[in-house]
């Protein structure tokens, strides 16, 4: 139950999932970062003179001559060759804020004080449920998936029955705890002037998640596109379901419409890819782009850090932990795309 919300001329879906929700007090659970073991080769003076801020204590690469061999590449070919493709919860959104966990597009509306009640029971019965079958390390990713398309049914039903309008959900989502990251406007206002396509992939509501970036940021119709779980109005703003057939959840990305339509194959000749994300599902987000030459993953590690670097280290080039910010990301941008500011 996905639209194509095109969000690269207005129809495109997107991705925000309850795999995220964890129950932290506080962003202080995960380890601070003067504690954290190296695990991978300090970024070089060539590679730190390219990009200030991949010399940070809180990025992580597994291999810095690759990370700078891309880095070239993409500065040589510069806007006109880049794409981009993110996950939105935790990777273009916020982990923590003050202290306080930030909203996923989920728990935007289960906290929201214009949801009924039984709304927030019944999605808080179905999370204890269900996630831990979603992180259980004994069970396949294929004996999930059944069990996460049972989790998003009942979830979407539950919903359905909650009478939400176009209006209520702008209110909920302004009165609501989802955060972009700091550097999000001038990361989108950038791929916008400069006309390089974002994918905006995610599990999660996309209304909420276009809501988010309208409120907070700028949505550029012209270059983004979201891919999620959007929702169906009537003519009277009320929504009556969710737009098309298929459901989109954490383990899917690589599975949905947006693979086996002509959206990579139009933008083939942009064959320099940076991908943004915050878990190793969002590895499969672009499979469908058979075209790219130079390609760049760079994830976010926003808690238990320790428990985890060890394999994000193995599966993204760049790791950057407990950061709030798209600091490091735009640090790449200026290079690759020779902007002073």
């Amino acid at each position: 139950m996905y639209r194509v919300a095109n969000v690269y001329g207005v129809c495109g879906p997107l991705i925000s999932i309850y795999r995220h929700q964890w129950t932290f007090s506080a962003c202080q659970q995960s380890p601070t970062k003067s504690s954290m073991s190296p695990i991978t080769t300090a970024a070089p003076p060539s590679l730190v003179k390219l990009v200030p801020e991949l010399g940070q204590s809180n990025v992580r690469m597994k291999d810095p001559a690759f990370v700078e061999t891309a880095i070239r590449t993409m500065m040589r070919d510069a806007h006109h060759k880049l794409q981009v493709v993110a996950d939105f919860d935790r990777t273009l959104s916020k982990y923590c804020e003050n202290g306080r966990i930030c909203s996923t597009t989920h728990s935007v509306l289960e906290e929201s004080k214009f949801m009924p009640d039984f709304y927030k029971e019944e999605a808080k019965k179905l999370k204890d449920t269900y996630m831990p079958i979603e992180f259980d390390p004994t069970k396949t990713v294929a004996e999930k998936i059944p069990k996460m398309i049972e989790w998003w049914t009942k979830g979407h039903k539950v919903l359905e029955a909650c009478q939400l309008t176009r209006d209520t959900l702008q209110h909920i989502v302004a009165d609501s705890h989802a955060r972009l990251r700091n550097g999000c406007q001038w990361f989108f206002d950038k791929l916008h002037q400069l006309e390089i396509p974002i994918l905006i992939f995610s599990a999660g509501i996309g209304d909420v998640i276009h809501e988010t970036i309208t409120q907070q940021s700028s949505f550029h119709s012209e270059n983004m596109k979201i891919v999620a779980n959007f929702l169906q109005f009537d003519e009277m703003g009320k929504m009556t379901g969710f737009a098309g057939d298929e459901i989109i959840h954490t383990f899917n990305k690589n599975e949905n419409a947006i693979h086996s339509s002509d959206y990579f194959f139009n933008i083939k000749h942009r064959e320099n890819l940076l991908l943004m994300g915050d878990s190793l599902g969002d590895l499969k987000m672009a499979e469908g782009a058979d075209h790219v030459e130079c390609f760049l993953k760079i994830g976010f590690l926003n808690f238990k850090v320790e428990e985890n670097l060890p394999q994000y280290s193995q599966s993204f080039d760049i790791v950057i932990l407990e950061d709030e910010s798209l600091d490091v990301v735009n640090g790449m941008m200026r290079a690759i795309l020779d902007l002073s500011s």
